[in-house]
């Protein structure tokens, strides 16, 4: 992918700990690798093809002046995100924070906080076979389609609007799996755009499936709404908690099915085939 580098952009603000560098402020130096495809910018001479680096670079002045944190970690975090929500065309960004005037009573020339974030795809399954079925899973769409929303609460340390829904499948009438005496499902596939990692994009799953009542009761049993991730990206994953791809996506015809209407040609990352191969081994 192609590169803009913004090397050292002068900031005065007021980041830190101490009550002191709140009130006061101190020197902070920004730099970014701001990641996008520039070929069209490149043929056409066009501003709008581009990333604007002249924008992103009052972006940066603006945020870090109007924001106070106390870790130079969460300026750092809080400004990425920001870029990538507001910046059209930037899909990854490389930003490194200095704060030259670090108060440790040490000689040092800065110290410097550097971290890299990008938008990632994932595809989640969704199933219930309770209630309002198509409810519960019309309200899962609408809630993991928050990138409209504000951005984070950095007041509260919590997880801000870093995702939109990029593709629906059909939803479909399915048998229920693993425990058969319990009603049929309704099961469908989306595609979803998103900042959040693996683990946090997990913890948001169940806070909406416990919003929609969800009890984790019997294993393969009833269930209000379910929601799992299947792909992100290309990541292969395995914690006690959280495998991706998921484990039992290949042998799954409720899953394939409309996971191949969206995406039939995206590859499984272990075993090499497309959603469509996968579907056309199951019965």
């Amino acid at each position: 992918m192609d590169k803009i580098k913004i090397e050292n952009l002068e900031i005065f603000a007021k980041h830190g700990v101490f009550p002191e560098e709140n009130k006061l402020g101190q020197k902070f130096l920004v730099s970014a690798v701001l990641y996008a495809d520039t070929r069209k910018a490149g043929t056409t001479d066009e501003l709008d093809a581009s990333v604007d680096y002249g924008a992103v670079c009052h972006l940066i002045d603006t945020f870090m002046k109007e924001h106070t944190f106390s870790l130079v970690e969460r300026a750092a975090e809080r400004l990425a995100e920001e870029l990538l929500l507001r910046i059209p065309r930037l899909e990854k960004v490389r930003l490194e924070v200095k704060k030259p005037w670090a108060p440790i009573g040490l000689p040092l020339e800065s110290v410097s906080v550097e971290i890299l974030r990008q938008w990632h795809s994932a595809y989640i399954a969704l199933g219930s076979n309770m209630g309002d079925r198509k409810a519960y899973l019309d309200q899962a769409v609408r809630a993991l389609d928050f990138l409209t929303q504000s951005p984070g609460k950095e007041d509260q340390g919590s997880v801000s609007a870093a995702g939109a829904v990029e593709r629906v499948s059909n939803y479909y009438e399915t048998l229920p799996y693993g425990m058969t005496e319990q009603e049929d499902f309704l099961n469908a596939c989306l595609k979803l755009r998103t900042l959040l990692t693996p683990r946090e994009l997990l913890d948001e799953l169940h806070r909406i499936e416990q919003e929609a009542g969800r009890e984790r009761v019997i294993h393969w049993g009833p269930r209000t709404l379910d929601l799992d991730i299947i792909f992100y990206d290309d990541l292969v994953l395995e914690e006690a908690d959280l495998c991706i791809p998921h484990v039992e996506m290949h042998k799954r015809k409720f899953v394939l099915e409309p996971l191949c209407e969206i995406a039939p040609y995206q590859r499984h990352p272990v075993y090499g085939k497309t959603v469509q191969e996968m579907l056309e081994t199951v019965s």
